[in-house]
């Protein structure tokens, strides 16, 4: 069973950086041929996409409200996400999620949660002003 976890929340002040990184266990051929992505949910609001990476190639996509801000990338093993957030803001503050997606066709999907099979526990960012 794929199994994404999440590391690296916590708390920051406005302008600051984090790091987040998802490892993903019993990771199949058929997800290594996919998509992971990150996303995230504040209290009271729906489960917003922030960012995909296409496993084949390495394309990216990003969310308009972190573009520019976020960048995601994959080590070599393709087992390991990395989120690296700059420029933090109050409005960051949120549960991030990190998942993984099979499907073949996942670089053209919109970065929304139905999509995305396998997820993880979540991690809390707080960026105070």
């Amino acid at each position: 069973q794929v199994q994404p976890v999440e590391s690296g929340g916590g708390s920051v002040q406005a302008g600051g950086s984090l790091r987040l990184s998802c490892v993903v266990s019993g990771y199949t051929y058929s997800y290594s041929r996919g998509c992971m992505g990150w996303f995230r949910q504040a209290p009271g609001k729906e489960r917003e996409g922030l960012a995909r990476f296409f496993t084949i190639g390495g394309s990216t996509y990003y969310a308009d409200s972190v573009k520019g801000r976020f960048t995601v990338s994959q080590d070599n093993a393709k087992n390991t996400l990395t989120l690296q957030m700059k420029s933090l803001k109050p409005e960051d503050t949120a549960m991030y999620y990190c998942a993984a997606t099979s499907r073949p066709t996942c670089y053209a999907d919109p970065i929304e949660r139905q999509f995305f099979g396998a997820w993880g526990q979540g991690t809390q960012v707080t960026v105070s002003s």
